[in-house]
């Protein structure tokens, strides 16, 4: 089993050789990291340059945001499975891709989740914000559960079905992924039980005001165009994230 971990960057030299690095040392696998950067102004290149070895994959080029990037990345991808790696984030541990494919191993499985810490933008080992993901029910789909992005795996073959990230969509093309792949593809996911991925805090979709009223109404385009739910499943969705607090 070869896994295919995309990372997209732009503008990330202080963060992105902690992402690549987190990548290169999971143990007990095939890896490949397919890294697309978008032309970054602030030296990312070069620290990408620096840690370049064989089992990664670099592509510079400008591109249209980062579902565009994302995009290129899948494209360029040659792995069973596939995963994210964004770079702001790590991997827990070294062998979390381990646990991973060890579910894989049964071949009703389409796709792998787990859990996630938001910490610390400025101090990595402090978690502020714990996401436990918890069983899927396509009922709990319909009331706005969604598993972390960043810690979902997917076979190939659900990507080369149900398509890539809609680009129509600026912040919430990951949330419309997951529906498509859920609701209307109605695959088989697996549950592993352990944080997978550290993400800092501050992404893009909650930097203002205007930010989260747009990711609100593009939740809820997504939310219609897979048939999964409405206002209620929106208000739920935003409504479950107070828990990971405590």
């Amino acid at each position: 089993m070869k896994f295919s971990i995309i990372t997209a960057v732009y503008n990330r030299a202080a963060t992105v050789a902690q992402a690549v690095e987190s990548v290169r040392a999971q143990a007990g696998v095939d890896v490949e990291h397919v890294v697309v950067d978008g032309a970054s102004k602030d030296g990312s290149l070069q620290v990408l340059r620096h840690l370049e070895h064989p089992g990664m994959l670099l592509r510079s080029e400008p591109d249209k945001g980062i579902y565009d990037a994302l995009n290129k990345g899948l494209a360029l991808a040659t792995g069973d499975v596939l995963g994210l790696m964004h770079s702001d984030d790590f991997f827990a541990d070294s062998q979390v891709l381990a646990d991973v494919a060890a579910l894989f191993a049964d071949p009703a499985v389409d796709a792998v989740y787990g859990d996630l810490d938001y910490v610390s933008k400025d101090a990595a080992a402090r978690v502020v914000r714990h996401w436990k993901s918890g069983p899927y029910s396509r009922q709990r789909l319909a009331w706005g559960w969604m598993p972390p992005h960043p810690a979902l795996f997917l076979r190939r073959g659900v990507v080369e079905r149900w398509g890539g990230y809609d680009t129509s969509y600026r912040i919430a093309a990951d949330y419309d992924s997951i529906l498509r792949y859920f609701g209307k593809g109605g695959i088989r996911p697996a549950y592993l039980p352990r944080v997978l991925v550290k993400m800092r805090v501050g992404g893009e979709s909650n930097r203002s005001v205007e930010r989260i009223v747009r990711k609100s109404r593009e939740d809820y385009r997504a939310l219609r165009t897979n048939g999964v739910g409405g206002v209620g499943a929106l208000a739920w969705k935003n409504l479950s994230k107070l828990g990971q607090f405590w």
